[in-house]
């Protein structure tokens, strides 16, 4: 029972690290928390009481789920949250019985080292693929800590392990009643932390010099969707202002056109449909011709690249699909490219295996958008831009691919309206300067409803717009500092993290074999 308590104390520590409670300072000790329970338990307790505390700890940091979702699904709003999180957890689960093995065949001072690099994997696993939830890694609440440094050569999951790796030699400390380990431990990442700090390439970055710009019109969602034209003027009208700062890029959030600026005639046998279906169909291609030369022109008159949150319609891999996608205008006044989200929000954006969950309640609101298949970048000013549209900011693999793809800043632009004033929204811009860190690459995010801003490569809001304004965030962009992760992506660090595990047990189980029996 003592065990059970330690875990939820753990699970509480590490939870109320996150946005909004923002406690970072907790997360260390909130990881010692759960290897001091884990620590005292066989592996199947252990299991269960890390699923235990890990459901506990997501039901938090996925209570924002239920902001918008709740609305539609009544008294099943707590399924939204409690659901994912039982699933989440497994992974504290299966981190527990690894932590359980290393401790059996381990030497005591490296079993928290096995822990942390187990944690670490587990965390990895649990946010990769279609399916994934992304959210509350650890190493996200340490972004603008000095542990944040490691980001630019580990990542995300190795401050991660760095967190937990602490917590592990706490927790051997107070079960052992000696601190020799834990300074061990701890010196060795002061060490490693300064030569991190003296040699982290954002210190010496290139001095901004590219103006842009993202746009917040703070338009709540029920007017967005029920009035496409007001989103269309208020955005028009307000970067028409913008015109004496002479920007290069200007960013729309997500969506923030919700109609399809794509309607062409090969997607539709007209001749076919009844007179009134197509009457319909003719009026949304007029109106989304009409939409496409308006921001070609808007774009056009102030010299810059306007990028344009909206909806595209084609043929792809699924057949004739809505995607939700990036319109980017040039300064010449023509459609350069469109862009469609890779990575959706899964039971929202898309429903996986449908023959198993459209059986679902409400499974008929869940959006059925396609899956983008090419990576792109966006011309402006003589820099390249790589969109990641809102969910999509959460996968460092994707954002690696767009870095490999040659972008030298990054762009965010976000519907968190449907988030409202809930964590969601600061957990989010949160994942964004975590990206600014791990790429060593400016980052501009445009939210329909805040939070906007420019973020440095060291990770800091240089300015930023809050939640619930409208107006517009103007500053400058440079060059990548960039950074060793940007050059490895998050699979090596993950790769690295299973080959610790493997080595430490070796380690143990060769000491064991040296060790004379009784």
């Amino acid at each position: 029972m003592l065990e059970l308590a330690g875990a939820m104390l753990g699970a509480l520590a590490l939870a109320f690290a996150f946005p909004k409670n923002g406690q970072a300072w907790l997360a260390p000790f909130g990881a010692a928390a759960l290897f001091w329970a884990w620590q005292r338990l066989s592996w199947k307790r252990a299991f269960f009481t890390g699923w235990f505390a890990g459901t506990i700890f997501f039901a938090i940091n996925y209570s924002w789920f239920t902001y918008t979702v709740g609305d539609y699904v009544g008294s099943l709003a707590f399924a939204v949250v409690l659901i994912p999180a039982l699933v989440e957890a497994l992974a504290w689960g299966l981190s527990a019985v690894c932590f359980s093995v290393a401790l059996r065949v381990c030497p005591a001072w490296l079993a928290p080292a096995a822990g942390a690099a187990a944690f670490t994997v587990f965390e990895w696993l649990r946010s990769i693929g279609p399916v994934a939830v992304p959210f509350a890694q650890i190493g996200y609440s340490q972004t603008s800590t000095p542990l944040g440094v490691f980001a630019a050569y580990i990542g995300c999951f190795g401050v991660t392990f760095v967190v937990m790796l602490l917590g592990g030699y706490l927790a051997l400390a107070v079960r052992t009643r000696r601190a020799r380990a834990l300074a061990t431990c701890a010196v060795i990442v002061g060490v490693a932390w300064a030569a991190c700090y003296a040699a982290w390439p954002a210190r010496h970055a290139v001095a901004p010099a590219l103006r842009v710009a993202a746009v917040q019109g703070n338009i709540p969602q029920s007017l967005k969707a029920n009035d496409v034209q007001l989103g269309v003027d208020r955005y028009t009208a307000m970067t028409k202002r913008l015109a004496p700062l002479h920007p290069a890029l200007i960013v729309w959030p997500e969506t923030v056109i919700l109609t399809n600026l794509n309607f062409s005639d090969r997607y539709w046998n007209l001749a076919a449909l009844a007179p009134d279906q197509r009457s319909d169909i003719e009026q949304q291609q007029a109106y989304a011709a009409t939409l496409r030369r308006q921001f070609a022109a808007l774009a056009k008159s102030l010299n810059a690249t306007l990028v344009v949150g909206s909806q595209d319609l084609h043929y792809g891999g699924e057949g004739l699909k809505i995607y939700n996608a990036l319109y980017t205008f040039g300064p010449g006044g023509s459609l350069v490219n469109v862009y469609d989200k890779r990575q959706l929000v899964p039971f929202a954006e898309s429903l996986p295996a449908p023959a198993i969950f459209g059986h679902l309640p409400s499974a008929n609101l869940i959006g059925r958008f396609g899956h983008g298949r090419i990576d792109a970048v966006i011309p402006a000013g003589g820099m390249l831009f790589a969109p990641l549209i809102c969910w999509e900011s959460a996968f460092a693999d994707l954002v690696h691919a767009q870095i490999r793809n040659g972008a030298q800043v990054l762009i965010v632009p976000t519907d968190d309206a449907w988030f409202g004033e809930s964590s969601g929204t600061y957990q989010h811009a949160q994942i964004a300067q975590m990206r600014a860190i791990e790429s060593g690459e400016w980052v501009v995010q445009a939210a329909s409803t805040g939070i906007s801003g420019i973020i440095s490569p060291d990770g800091r809001w240089v300015e930023a717009l809050q939640l619930d304004k409208q107006g517009v965030v103007v500053g400058n962009v440079g060059l990548p500092a960039g950074s060793f992760f940007a050059r490895i992506g998050p699979d090596p660090v993950a790769y690295g993290c299973v080959a610790v595990y493997v080595l430490l047990l070796l380690i143990g189980i060769a000491s064991n074999k040296r060790r004379p029996s009784r």
